[in-house]
């Protein structure tokens, strides 16, 4: 890595808070805060989702250092917010010891470093979604949250939407009786790009921005979110739009089920075998036949069938039992029949977590040190059911068949009849930038 610490030099270097911590419970006291009780962050990542992030929160807290591969928006951004410190290696903000927390808005396929080294290092961390590119990452990271008993919040922010409180607490208390079926949208997978190489700009670090993937030729449509369709859908760094938008719907789904610490049993396909899609110069959204088949089931515990086929839209889902529906999408909830939900829960068995908003309920959790409403192993947890969607699609890819059922152990995150399937629990990876096999 020339010039950057390595990451065995970094957790070698003394700058790992915590490191002795073990066990339960998972959060221990912070570091003592001033007189007026604002929380020091720190930015990693600012591109187009991480600046309106680092602008959000200052309003509220102090942002100390900003961290971005690319040091002219680094800079940019510092200046907005009155950030003292710019980096363009963010582990070197991470040394910093007047920090509390950092906002995670790198692409996907760096989220797992990220947060896990910013957990050794006594971070409290909000990570965009999805929490993780691979199952495997998904995991390491609520590991090393656990084990340095830090507080994480995923920006799955339905969770902190009053409307759809009201509507995941009418499916949890049982309004629609036995759940027996819930739809989402069939969100396409990734595709694999092809593009032209051009000349860096100055002042990013290629080769850093694509960490654990195989560094591509550089091309502005990859590298940046506004293009079409940029890094977001590109296998290397993403799980295409069934990480990026069923990041949020799948998390709908996984809520209203109130598997938060479990998962699937099956999953499997129908129709044609998945075919890799490419984007090219001349069609970079990679719009050609079949992108969001095949169609994607899976079965969860008490026999609910998950499908992803004719959803309501991409931010949610319509669960269906015995005594009709209910759809809960971002900021809207409706049943048929109408009155099912005319009124609120009387008397509820369940009691969820109520928000009072997703960056306020962040900063009340690392003051008061416990979970918020999406903490890591929620965040993972949703994370798998788009990665599962993904896996299911490149197993019939590699078989060439459909129809089959790969059983799903939640318990230890692996199939328990597919060897293909199990071939997709984590990604290739550098040497240099690995997954560490414990935190």
């Amino acid at each position: 890595m020339g010039k950057r610490v390595s990451r065995r030099s970094f957790l070698r270097a003394g700058v790992v808070a915590g490191a002795t911590a073990v066990g339960m419970p998972h959060f221990i006291p912070a570091r003592a805060m001033g007189a007026n009780n604002r929380i020091v962050l720190g930015g990693i990542g600012v591109g187009n989702q991480g600046s309106g992030l680092v602008r959000a929160f200052a309003r509220s807290c102090d942002v100390a250092a900003i961290a971005d591969v690319y040091l002219p928006r680094a800079e940019e951004i510092a200046k907005s917010v009155g950030a003292k410190h710019v980096y363009q290696d963010y582990r070197k903000l991470l040394e910093r010891q007047d920090i509390d927390a950092v906002i995670v808005a790198t692409p996907i396929h760096w989220h797992a470093l990220n947060c896990i080294h910013a957990a050794q290092a006594g971070k409290d961390i909000f990570c965009e979604k999805p929490l993780s590119y691979s199952i495997l990452e998904g995991r390491r990271i609520v590991e090393a949250v656990r084990k340095y008993r830090r507080v994480l919040q995923t920006g799955i922010q339905q969770r902190s939407g009053r409307t759809e409180y009201d509507g995941i607490m009418h499916v949890r208390n049982g309004t629609l009786g036995k759940l027996t079926r819930v739809v989402a949208t069939n969100f396409y997978s990734p595709m694999e790009p092809r593009h032209p190489e051009q000349a860096v700009p100055e002042g990013l670090d290629w080769d850093m921005w694509c960490g654990p993937a195989e560094p591509p030729p550089y091309n502005y449509v990859i590298w940046d979110n506004r293009s079409n369709p940029s890094w977001v859908s590109i296998r290397p760094f993403s799980g295409g739009n069934m990480s990026d938008r069923g990041g949020h719907g799948l998390d709908v789904a996984q809520w209203g089920m109130g598997l938060d610490d479990s998962g699937p049993e099956e999953v499997w396909v129908e129709g044609e075998p998945f075919e890799t899609m490419y984007s090219t110069p001349d069609n970079p959204g990679g719009r050609q036949r079949g992108v969001g088949s095949p169609k994607v089931w899976m079965r969860f515990p008490g026999d609910v069938l998950l499908e992803l086929g004719d959803g309501p839209d991409w931010s949610g889902v319509r669960f269906i039992g015995e005594k009709g529906s209910i759809t809960v999408t971002r900021g809207h909830a409706s049943s048929d029949p109408p009155e099912l939900i005319a009124e609120p829960v009387a008397d509820p068995e369940v009691e969820l977590y109520q928000s009072p908003g997703h960056h306020r309920d962040w900063l009340d959790c690392i003051r008061e040190r416990r979970d918020p409403v999406a903490p890591a192993e929620a965040g993972h947890r949703s994370a798998t059911i788009c990665n599962l969607g993904n896996i299911v699609r490149w197993v019939s890819e590699v078989t060439g068949e459909t129809g089959q059922r790969l059983r799903w152990d939640a318990v230890n995150e692996r199939f328990t009849n597919s060897p293909e399937g199990n071939r997709f629990l984590h990604r290739p990876e550098r040497s240099e930038y690995a997954l560490p096999d414990q935190v």
